[in-house]
């Protein structure tokens, strides 16, 4: 099996400002099931049951949720320089350059941002988990992560340019990006800004994604679209609103690929009329969810010391 991405292994984790951690605690372990795998001042870092050192650093920060950056993992140290390179060429910036993170986890990092403020950092040498399983109704590790984009063209165009992203299929308002053989690491929701629109953490299997939709129902979070079966990605789904409007998928068998997978246009994906899904048991995303999907936005450049 060959991989998309020369920069590229995965989506690691992603980062966030939460205006409550202990809140924010509290829900994602007690009731989305993760682990905390370190803290530090006014960040909490929570881990799955894989090698991933963790899948979200939440900051403590007041006012609205807001995220920092999509932390990508990068397969060289030489990657890191390519990429700050080609960030510039891109019309992006580099926030950071290459640097030791100091921070749980470590590594070396950089972060750049797109065109439009989208913060991404990449890492190289992060520190991994020995005791790496799957564990039923645990998220494993994060699956995607969606961003939404004014512009899904120039996004992508970003996307493949900066970090040999490749299309895995394109339908009239998703663009679905692969580095590795999970059929979509990244995408861009098609809307008009640039907000976090969710993310998704791979469960072991179908039925952990039901239980778990079971759970957040039993704990007040009902699920605001699902469950369902995606047709790119052939991935099975719930969808929920967690404190801060935070939009969080759990999702299972995730379509593997290879670079032979012909990416589809919008009219491979179409549905009959009162489908959304593959299997059509679900009602459509619920108001509150699209109201959520627009609701995280990236923190500003300037933030970032």
């Amino acid at each position: 099996m060959t991989h998309a991405s020369s920069r590229v292994t995965g989506l690691r984790s992603v980062a966030l400002s939460v205006p409550d951690l202990q809140v924010a605690e509290k829900f994602f372990t007690e009731i989305w099931h993760l682990d905390v795998a370190a803290r530090t001042h006014g960040v909490l870092y929570l881990r799955g049951t894989g090698a991933d050192h963790h899948l979200l650093a939440l900051h403590h920060a007041p006012g609205p949720a807001q995220i920092l950056n999509v932390t990508l993992r990068a397969n060289s140290l030489s990657a890191l320089d390519e990429v700050a390179r080609l960030a510039v060429q891109a019309h992006g910036r580099v926030v950071r350059p290459v640097e030791k993170l100091d921070e749980p986890g470590g590594g070396m990092a950089l972060t750049v941002c797109d065109p439009d403020g989208r913060i991404f950092r990449l890492v190289f040498g992060d520190a991994r988990h020995a005791d790496a399983s799957e564990v039923p109704d645990r998220p494993v590790r994060l699956a995607h992560a969606v961003l939404n984009s004014h512009d899904v063209e120039s996004t992508r165009g970003f996307l493949e340019q900066v970090f040999d992203f490749s299309l895995s299929d394109r339908t009239r308002i998703m663009a679905f990006m692969r580095c590795n053989q999970d059929h979509h690491s990244l995408a861009l929701g098609d809307t008009d800004n640039d907000a976090l629109n969710h993310i998704a953490f791979l469960m072991p299997d179908l039925e952990s994604v039901m239980r778990g939709g079971g759970r957040m129902k039993d704990a007040g979070y009902g699920i605001e679209w699902g469950p369902g079966r995606h047709g790119p990605g052939n991935n099975a789904f719930n969808y929920f609103v967690g404190p801060f409007d935070v939009v969080i998928e759990y999702t299972a068998e995730v379509e593997q690929v290879d670079d032979s997978y012909q990416a589809g246009q919008p009219t491979d994906w179409s549905w009959p009329p009162g489908r959304v899904d593959q299997w059509g048991i679900s009602a459509p995303p619920s108001a509150r969810l699209k109201e959520a999907q627009k609701a995280i936005l990236f923190s500003k450049v300037t933030d970032h010391p």
